[in-house]
């Protein structure tokens, strides 16, 4: 067990074949045919000794990496001295025309400004898009997009990148000009199947062509895309970390190659971590937004509502019970435990028919328990270089097909106390069965990652038709850490019923804080298009995106404290956001 790898990775190590296939989480990274995992690594120097032991290396910028490594490795791996720190690859979930209105986005786009986003390029990081769509084309036809890299169809990927095929705007251009759908996918034959990602950039960038009147036009209908379907020729259907890296990295790349500045979009985030900045993903985001002239924007998720995080302080020698109740037919679900690791806790668990196992002592590697028909895996992790928090993670697993249905009782027992205080999050709703949540929830702090990041805009979503708070938004504070917390969100946009591009033709209805996200993104295209191409502020990228877009927030009834937990600064307003 080595220091330098995170507390999941080393419990998936020590968990067993079996019971990696029966969590979560657990398994996420591992390919079980070849028996190599999939790692995210943070390194100082060179990469040399590495590349002697993985059979991939994938450089992304700021020294981070993303690796292929046999599993009888990995101790190998850990001891390098130019590695700092290794995480496994988490799943990613989707968070999934008014809306410009109540933004006050039309003023920017008529005189003087004129701002549409040209000279600018979106990047949609998501499930891939409709390219063959007239939102995404050029008058004459032509596509709007520079590059596509759809990292499911192995063949011809990006150099420097070891998965997918990148398609060139010549080659999108020659498959448009086909006759039917069939001609088109022998030259270019990613598809966007969920339909997410196309929705996402027809707000951010669609140019409303298959409307009348273009109504249903995005926010920079002028802008350039770059686009970037998230996954892997051989997983299971769901993007992870490791890909989401390598493509925010893919983009900031071709926007410095193309010279251009740069908005992109993250509509998807998890559950697992510590909410506070510190994991490689967060960390990533953080350096590589100083790259380039980029702005990114990630949505704060939709588990506003899901009743997956609780917290609470704990007193010395007085128990706390946290009760969690799991629906029939739930196959797996897992908790984490975050606390300072200064206070020392012991756990119990009690299960739904009242077997109690525990106090559990703090003791190194995984402890396994059965409770009925359920497989408890308990591991005590450390502090990490980066964090004094501790995690605690619960994984409750099957012996069978399903895991115990009823209110399980996690009890903690203080037994040293300093500070206190504790957060437990579960998986994602989308992971879980509707019903398998927290019985007394905490809504706070239900920001999914990678919105917790401190220099990323991170978007919460509002009601334009009400203007009241979507309630499934997620909420912060972030950055929870030695008692300093940061405001999160930055900021609202519309996010209920919005109408955008659907994948296949015509426009549908979505709701979710992944399509308030792309009015953001749009609208920090435009502001980049005023000041860095129209030569107004060379500078206006990055925290200063930020920083005009809170100056310019407006404030929504029903709240005196500004900024807060559910709409940050307050409801995105283009046009005051320009500083003139």
């Amino acid at each position: 067990m080595s220091q330098k790898v995170e507390n999941l990775l080393n419990l998936a190590l020590d968990a067993t074949e079996e019971e990696r296939m029966r969590s979560l989480e657990l398994e996420v990274g591992f390919n079980p045919i070849d028996r190599e995992w999939d790692l995210i690594i943070k390194y100082s120097g060179t990469l040399d000794a590495v590349r002697e032991l993985a059979s991939g290396v994938t450089e992304l910028s700021n020294e981070y990496a993303v690796i292929t490594v046999r599993e009888s490795l990995i101790n190998s791996l850990a001891v390098i001295p130019q590695i700092e720190f290794i995480e496994k690859p988490k799943r990613l979930f989707f968070e999934a025309a008014n809306g410009k209105r109540v933004s006050c986005i039309g003023p920017v786009q008529q005189t003087p400004f004129s701002l549409l986003g040209k000279g600018v390029l979106t990047a949609i990081v998501d499930s891939g898009i409709d390219y063959a769509s007239d939102d995404f084309r050029n008058a004459d036809g032509t596509t709007r997009i520079r590059a596509l890299w759809d990292q499911t169809i192995p063949g011809n990927p990006p150099e420097g990148y070891y998965i997918g095929t990148e398609y060139t705007e010549e080659q999108i251009n020659e498959a448009l000009r086909q006759t039917d759908r069939a001609g088109r996918e022998r030259i270019v034959p990613s598809r966007d199947i969920s339909g997410h990602g196309t929705a996402v950039a027809g707000v951010a960038a669609g140019n409303g062509a298959g409307s009348p009147g273009r109504q249903y036009a995005g926010v920079a209908p002028e802008c350039e895309l770059l686009v970037v379907k998230l996954g892997s020729p051989r997983q299971d259907g769901f993007p992870r970390t490791t890909e989401l890296m390598q493509g925010v990295d893919y983009v900031i790349r071709k926007a410095l190659e193309y010279q251009m500045p740069v908005a992109v979009n993250i509509s998807f985030g998890n559950t697992y971590g510590s909410h506070d900045g510190m994991s490689l993903l967060e960390r990533f985001l953080d350096d590589i937004s100083n790259y380039w002239k980029s702005v990114i924007c990630v949505g704060s998720g939709n588990e506003g509502t899901s009743a997956g995080h609780t917290s609470g302080i704990l007193t010395e020698n007085v128990e706390e019970e946290v009760q969690l109740g799991v629906k029939m037919n739930e196959p797996t679900v897992n908790v984490q435990i975050w606390k300072s690791y200064v206070d020392q806790v012991d756990v119990s668990l009690v299960s739904p028919s009242g077997v109690r196992v525990g106090p559990i002592q703090e003791i190194l590697g995984p402890q396994r328990f059965v409770l009925g028909g359920t497989e408890i895996l308990l591991y005590y992790g450390e502090p990490s270089p980066y964090s004094v928090r501790q995690e605690i993670f619960i994984d409750f697993l099957p012996r069978q097909s399903y895991i115990d249905s009823g209110v399980w009782r996690i009890i903690l027992t203080p037994r040293r106390i300093v500070t206190g205080e504790f957060e437990m999050w579960l998986p994602s709703q989308s992971a879980l069965n509707i019903g398998t949540a927290f019985l007394f929830p905490r809504s706070d702090t239900t920001l999914t990652i990678p919105s917790t990041a401190s220099r990323v805009i991170t978007v919460g979503a509002y009601n334009a038709l009400t203007f009241g708070y979507a309630d499934f938004s997620g909420r912060g504070p972030a950055r929870v850490y030695e008692g300093i917390s940061s405001s999160k969100p930055d900021i609202a946009a519309p996010g209920v019923r919005i109408t955008t591009v659907a994948a296949g033709g015509g426009y549908a209805e979505f709701s979710g804080t992944s399509f308030a996200t792309p009015f953001v993104t749009g609208s920090a295209a435009l502001l980049m298009e005023w000041g860095i191409v129209n030569g107004n502020d060379p500078y206006l990228y990055g925290e200063k995106v930020k920083a005009y877009m809170r100056r310019g927030a407006k404030e929504l009834p029903g709240f005196t404290e500004w900024p807060n937990n559910q709409l940050g600064w307050g409801a995105l307003c283009v046009r005051d956001s320009l500083p003139v």
